[in-house]
């Protein structure tokens, strides 16, 4: 028992399990799912779909941390997907064409990823720290969606484009899918190939990776290019789930959610060794943990605080100190007397 309550996954996965609970008292339907027009309907699916963004941000927030990183700008990057894809249809000839939806999510796509780049750019390359040279594209990252949106939230009716964010596929939500796929895909890259190995040992010591003929350099552009993959992807389902692109909204403080969710999962914030398994685990926390303010009706303006309690409560459950077992002071054995009689 005292290997389990060690792991890193424990208390996430207990956590997780306490406000599925708490759910199901206050309304014992939580966890029914049912079948309407060949699609899945519940609060579990509603969890799954709605922490599909949180879960995407998160993925590409755990590789950047590894690496002993941060990435702040996520939040704008959301907001720029967003802006993008919606504009992009809004004035295209035929907005409800699959292909002007194709081109619109590739644009944003592409766009993202130069965002991307600068990111890495600034960090691998001039040496910024990283969570000053994120905290540039953080702060001027919704004024660019704004300038992208002339300062309009922009509304759009296409169905294809609704069908990223609030649309089914084989009676699931495609977001669910979709972040299904790119979880999968990550946790294939990093722990079936070397990848996962390089990003760990730059965190742990990026000048001895260097060394060691690790390209650090590279490792890390990489990691902030995949970081703005997954926001712009998250981008994509938040404006298709709302048809709308609001540049003040959209992905607002999503990047904290996603560092708390990488935290929660067990992942230091100095680097190394990371889990996507306990990033998985703790970006549901954090979804249900919202799910479980509202059903228990706790007042909107200190849900925060409580949400900020649990968090806090399972990261000291997760330290060090609170995992490391009580050392009992062994009693010396008796001494032998030698054979002359004297004692050894």
């Amino acid at each position: 028992m005292g290997a389990l309550t060690r792991s890193k996954l424990f208390w996430p996965v207990m956590t997780l399990l306490a406000l599925l609970v708490v759910n199901v008292i206050v309304r014992p339907s939580f966890v029914s799912i049912r079948m309407q027009d060949d699609h899945l309907y519940g609060s579990l699916i509603d969890i799954l779909r709605n922490g599909a963004p949180t879960l995407l941000v998160a993925l590409g927030m755990t590789l950047v941390i590894a690496t002993r990183g941060i990435d702040l700008s996520v939040g704008a990057v959301v907001a720029i997907a967003g802006a993008v894809a919606c504009t992009f249809i809004s004035e295209a000839p035929d907005p409800g064409s699959v292909s002007t939806v194709l081109i619109a999510v590739v644009l944003a796509i592409a766009v993202c990823l130069v965002f991307g780049l600068w990111n890495g750019f600034l960090v691998s390359v001039v040496g910024i720290q990283p969570i000053i040279a994120t905290l540039i594209l953080m702060t001027a990252g919704r004024g660019i969606a704004m300038l992208i949106t002339s300062g309009q939230i922009i509304t759009i009716t296409s169905a294809p484009y609704k069908l990223i964010g609030a649309g089914y596929w084989l009676t699931l939500p495609v977001a669910i899918l979709i972040a299904g796929v790119m979880f999968a895909a990550t946790a294939a890259l990093t722990r079936r190939t070397a990848l996962g190995t390089l990003v760990e040992s730059v965190g742990i010591n990026p000048e001895a990776s260097r060394l060691a003929g690790v390209r650090s350099r590279s490792i890390i552009w990489t990691v902030y290019v995949f970081s703005a993959l997954c926001a712009a992807v998250a981008g994509l389902m938040i404006s298709s789930n709302v048809t709308a692109a609001d540049a003040n909204n959209n992905g607002l403080w999503i990047e904290l959610d996603a560092i708390l969710a990488v935290v929660i999962g067990g992942t230091s914030l100095m680097g190394g060794k990371f889990s996507l398994a306990g990033t998985l685990v703790g970006a549901f926390v954090i979804q249900t943990l919202t799910t479980t303010v509202i059903s228990v009706g706790i007042a909107p303006e200190i849900s925060l605080v409580f949400k900020a309690i649990v968090v806090i409560i399972v990261c000291l459950l997760q330290s060090p100190v609170s995992q490391r077992a009580p050392h009992r002071r062994r009693r010396r054995p008796a001494a032998l007397p030698s054979p002359s009689g004297v004692a050894a």
